[in-house]
């Protein structure tokens, strides 16, 4: 598998990896404006020269727009190799080009968001855990920090104390998101719009900055939805499942 590095220069002609082909589609404009503010961060967008979802998103921890405190780790957005590409060991490439970066760059490890099981939108702790990573922390949703560290020596990366007990005061539905995730710039929209004709109350707080991302009350920025203050999901939710949630 050849492999290509998304740039400044070929992020407008280069796609993006998701199940979406069209560069006029909101959610690869959202995804791609995101991105390129992020590139100048140091950010690493790696893909297969293929289309398809085959690709690694890394981010130097301090510029990682999730609420962690992980000085001179690299922090991975995203690893997804899925479909046809499954079973071919890219993932195993991909993160290894990861591991060689950021040694390079002197780096002190990786980190990246997972959970004990399996959950839609985080990495996958049996391929973690095969590589290598353990848990260095966890918040009181379930979602965990995990590490790679590359030597014994420092502090291993932690959740920021906003982020460990994840729950905001407010009634109803609130959710937080980013344009991290290409998905969020269709989904959102349609949940609001639901909300608002069924007469539930909903709160969407789009999150457009680093310092705000760094600081919300949740692990998990790109997706996360609470109800009467308590935390519910990081899965973004169709119209479908969200009828399902509020009761049709």
């Amino acid at each position: 598998m050849e492999y290509i590095r998304v740039t400044k220069e070929n992020l407008e002609q280069e796609h993006i990896c998701c199940a979406i082909s069209s560069n006029k589609d909101i959610q690869v404009s959202s995804k791609k404006q995101w991105l390129s503010g992020r590139l100048e961060e140091g950010l690493v967008f790696l893909k297969s020269v293929e289309r398809g979802k085959c690709f690694i998103e890394y981010i130097p921890a301090e510029n990682a727009w999730v609420p962690i405190a992980a000085e001179r780790y690299m922090y991975i957005d995203c690893l997804w190799v899925s479909g046809s590409f499954k079973g071919h060991g890219y993932s195993n490439d991909l993160l290894g080009e990861c591991i060689r970066d950021s040694r390079e760059k002197g780096r002190k490890g990786l980190c990246v968001l997972s959970s004990a099981k399996k959950r839609p939108f985080l990495a996958d702790p049996k391929f973690l855990s095969h590589k290598g990573f353990t848990v260095c922390d966890t918040a009181d949703n379930g979602v965990q920090l995990w590490h790679l560290p590359f030597d014994s020596e420092g502090k291993s990366p932690e959740f920021k104390e906003c982020a460990k007990h994840p729950c905001v005061d407010a009634k109803g539905y609130v959710l937080f998101y980013t344009n991290q995730c290409p998905y969020t710039a269709k989904y959102v929209p349609i949940v609001e719009r639901i909300a608002k004709e069924r007469g539930v109350q909903f709160q969407s707080v789009h999150i457009s900055d680093r310092e705000t991302a760094q600081n919300v009350p949740t692990p998990v920025t790109n997706y996360a939805l609470f109800f009467d203050g308590e935390y519910v999901s990081n899965e973004i939710l169709s119209d479908k499942k969200f009828l399902k949630m509020i009761g049709g």
